[in-house]
């Protein structure tokens, strides 16, 4: 019977590094899909937005019949964003293409605000305030979604940088996702002229 104990001591040890091993790499899979799950849920978001985009274009369309130039960029930054695609296994240099564009097509709508404010029966439309509103609250989403992600990935990317769990990573694939940063030009307040 003596023979035995050291066998099942060891049997016992192997089976406790065994589960403990099997715990850190669901943990990590767990991560990993929450992760995947903020990107999905900062994607629709900023889906929703473009979908907005065209009926906006439309009603201002009707009003600024001389303001094509800044139509066109709008549309044009529209059509850029709907080409990125965003896989679930996002690179730092995929998400910062994804957010060039998007801060393109922020700029493009920030351009037709300012022409918005040139006609005033186009800002007193009831169609244009609903669509406007739409759009302001959408952007709020954005960013929330974006601080959700952040906060995730934030999460994960700490989980498989511990120690040992940045051992089992790295036998495992699992890597660091890229964080969303805020938009060249963020750190400087917007100048306002009356």
């Amino acid at each position: 019977m003596k023979r035995w104990i050291p066998l099942l001591a060891i049997v016992g040890i192997v089976l406790i590094a065994v589960f403990s091993l099997a715990g850190t790499y669901n943990r990590m899979v767990n991560g990993q899909e929450q992760v995947r799950t903020a990107l999905s849920n900062v994607k629709v978001q900023y889906q929703r937005r473009a979908d907005l985009i065209p009926n906006l274009v439309e009603v201002v369309k009707g009003y600024a019949k001389h303001e094509k130039d800044v139509l066109v960029a709008v549309t044009e930054a529209r059509a850029k964003v709907g080409q990125m695609k965003l896989g679930d296994n996002v690179s730092p240099e995929q998400l910062q293409q994804f957010m060039q564009a998007q801060g393109a097509l922020t700029q493009a709508l920030s351009r037709l605000m300012v022409v918005v404010e040139r006609y005033p029966e186009l800002k007193a439309d009831q169609h244009f305030r609903e669509l406007q509103a739409q759009l302001e609250g959408t952007e709020n989403r954005i960013a929330f979604a974006r601080n959700q992600y952040n906060e995730t990935v934030r999460a994960y990317n700490s989980m498989i940088r511990r120690f040992p769990n940045n051992m089992i990573a790295g036998m495992f694939g699992f890597s660091p996702y890229p964080y969303f940063e805020a938009e060249a030009g963020a750190e400087k307040a917007p100048k306002v002229q009356f």
